[in-house]
């Protein structure tokens, strides 16, 4: 039964626990004390461990069965696929100098894994790659992956990496207990070229490594955690428990949609009652099975973990998903659209204080009633940011007068329908016409925008508001009045098998937007292109050009860089900011996702290794575009040159 539910309609795969299990021929007896004692599914053998291919007679084989646990009629297609891991035999080692023996493990890997296809398991578990070089194991799995089926393959990878300085300084050094297990994941991933069907099942040890070296796996494809008894302490009342340590990965793995396998037999002196062979003759006695202790101490960490907030619940099927960035200039904005960002209640009522600042610092109290302050929203939607100024005129008691302007005919409809429905006809005037090319009647005081994209000035904010500047008065406000963007690099498995899944050059040269949530963020965000408004300088251009060097911790150990994630930070006016930077950023507001710079070959940087990476947003008469590449510690391709693949129309 699942370990409990977080909040409701909670279907996170991690909400099943398995346990890890010895060959048995009995398999109904198998699932079914597994089943009765809690577990949600079971890691199993699927093949006698004491079979050698070489072993079996030539004349005899083809007459008798492969020792396989039992038929597939034993259990129900529903049970084999909902119940049961495939464990491939652990003797397997397809690198090994012995020819027989290398002999014997590709005939084993192919037979157990088309035994497991037959079944249709949804997951298989790989035995761990038994020395440094894994060539000839990723070639035999490659063959296999390529006509698979959906099955998906679980690497099995303990989670380990030496701690030592002069490792960490020293990227050649591999020494006498050198280890990384990340490097291991690694090398067979790219010899089986990002597989998507390819995934690890992680191997949770005693001993940690770093925060950051963890870290780095959650930009993997991890499906399971596998904890083993004897990682497990004991409480003051003798019951298992984990170390803090191991208690922050296991609720972040819960996070991360990973399963938690329990594996080994019981080290703790728990009272279990009586226990047997079959579990079903047990369960009226007070039968508990023999690992039911860990099981309740996975289910009690599962359960006190907070639940999901509601506005996580709403993005859940976000999560790494890529969408293309809006073209509000070149296409008109739908309905839907709109009625999401309206929704933002955050990101406009820190709109209504920057303006009701504004208007104070504009209008000394002695003046409000007499000065009229004249307010332009530029790009004005269906009219939240004209409500929201409205807000702030009457919280400072200034009075106002507002200019709606929007280009999309659709949603100037909205906008009368709104005025009148609000009785604003004495305050607001609605222009229908871009911004760029409209004639105002008189100058602003203050010029109010959301033209911000996820990456800052990726929706044209400059180019529109260097347009609108004309109309505001010389001491005018521009809200927001500057905006500068971020990035940093991270490894992303899940969004580069997905651009790659398109088999082109253009989806690996756009920049999407995205809820990041598989991801390891590998350093510091940094910023790279800065805007200021109103921008009077003659010689102001929109083009930017920026070289940044990163510098991930020495103690994460080797990584891969899959492209960059993008953020902002806005300044409206003054002291009120909204944005998405991670250190920074406005809390409850879902406006905006970060944006995701994909690098056609993922690059491999070592511990002390720094990565340098240049930026360009460039301009043409149509349109603006980015490029972007790496220099350091290999050079990548100069990626979207002259906007072949992306760019925002103007």
């Amino acid at each position: 039964m699942p370990l409990g539910e977080r909040y409701g309609g909670d279907k996170s795969e991690s909400r099943y626990c398995g346990v890890e299990t010895e060959f048995d021929d009995d398999m109904p007896n198998l699932l079914s004390f597994n089943i009765h004692g809690g577990f949600d599914f079971v890691l199993a053998t699927l093949m006698d461990p004491n079979y050698r291919p070489s072993q079996v007679d030539e004349d005899t084989s083809r007459s008798r069965a492969l020792p396989f646990a039992g038929s597939d009629l034993v259990l129900s297609p529903s049970q084999w696929s909902s119940h049961v891991v495939g464990k491939i035999s652990s003797w397997i080692d397809l690198d090994s100098e012995d020819v027989t023996l290398r002999k014997d493990s590709e005939i084993a890997l192919k037979q157990e894994l088309a035994w497991a296809s037959h079944l249709s398991l949804q997951a298989c578990l790989l035995p761990t790659p038994k020395g440094a070089s894994c060539a000839n194991y990723a070639k035999c799995l490659n063959q296999i992956l390529q006509n698979l089926g959906s099955m998906q393959l679980w690497l099995r990878i303990p989670l380990e990496k030496s701690e030592n300085d002069t490792e960490a300084r020293n990227p050649d050094y591999m020494g006498e207990g050198h280890t990384d297990s990340w490097e291991l994941w690694n090398s067979f991933r790219l010899l089986c070229e990002h597989h998507s069907q390819l995934a690890v099942a992680l191997d949770i040890l005693p001993s940690l490594p770093s925060a950051s070296s963890v870290g780095r796996w959650f930009g993997e494809p991890v499906r399971a955690a596998i904890i083993n008894t004897n990682s497990f302490l004991t409480n003051a009342r003798g019951y298992p428990c984990l170390s803090k340590r191991h208690q922050r990965i296991v609720t972040a793995f819960f996070d991360h949609s990973i399963q938690v396998v329990i594996s080994g037999q019981p080290v703790h002196n728990v009272p279990v009652g009586a226990s047997g062979p079959n579990a079903d003759d047990h369960v009226e006695g007070g039968w508990r099975h023999p690992l039911k202790s860990y099981l309740d101490y996975i289910a009690f960490l599962y359960q006190k973990m907070d639940p999901l907030p509601e506005q996580e619940r709403f993005e859940l099927g976000y999560r790494d998903y890529l969408q293309s960035p809006l073209q509000p200039l070149m296409d008109n904005l739908e309905a839907q659209t709109y009625e999401t960002f309206e929704k933002d209640t955050v990101k406009y009522s820190q709109y209504q204080r920057a303006v009701a600042k504004a208007l104070v610092d504009r209008v000394p109290d002695e003046n409000a009633s007499a000065v009229t302050t004249v307010l332009m929203v530029v790009g004005a939607g269906r009219g939240p940011l004209v409500r929201a100024s409205l807000q702030a005129a009457e919280e400072t008691e200034r009075k106002l007068k507002v200019y709606a302007v929007e280009k999309n005919p659709n949603a100037v409809v909205t906008l009368h329908s709104l005025v009148k429905l609000e009785g604003w006809e004495d305050i607001v005037t609605i222009v229908s016409s871009d911004m760029r090319n409209w004639d105002a009647p008189e100058r602003a005081d203050i010029l109010v925008s959301e033209l911000l994209g996820s990456f800052g000035d990726n929706e044209l904010s400059p180019e529109c508001l260097d347009g609108a500047q004309r109309f505001l008065k010389e001491d005018g406000i521009s809200i927001p009045s500057s905006y500068t963007s971020f990035i940093q690099p991270v490894t992303a498995c899940k969004l580069y098998n997905d651009i790659k899944s398109h088999k082109d050059l253009v989806h690996f040269e756009t920049a999407y937007v995205v809820k990041l949530h598989r991801v390891a963020r590998l350093a510091h965000t940094q910023p790279v292109f800065t805007f200021t408004h109103p921008e009077y300088s003659a010689k102001s251009s929109n083009q930017r050009y920026k070289k940044l060097q990163f510098d991930i911790p020495s103690d994460t150990g080797s990584t891969l860089i899959h492209g960059f994630a993008g953020y902002f930070d806005s300044t409206l006016y003054k002291d009120v900011h909204l944005g998405i930077e991670p250190s920074t950023a406005t809390p409850n507001m879902f406006s905006w996702f970060p944006i995701f710079f994909p690098l056609r070959t993922p690059v491999c940087v070592q511990p002390g290794t720094p990565l340098e990476v240049h930026f360009w947003r460039c301009c043409g008469s149509t349109k603006v575009w980015y490029e972007w590449c790496v220099t350091s510690p290999s050079a990548s391709p100069i990626h979207n040159t002259n906007g072949r693949s992306y760019w925002v129309g103007l």
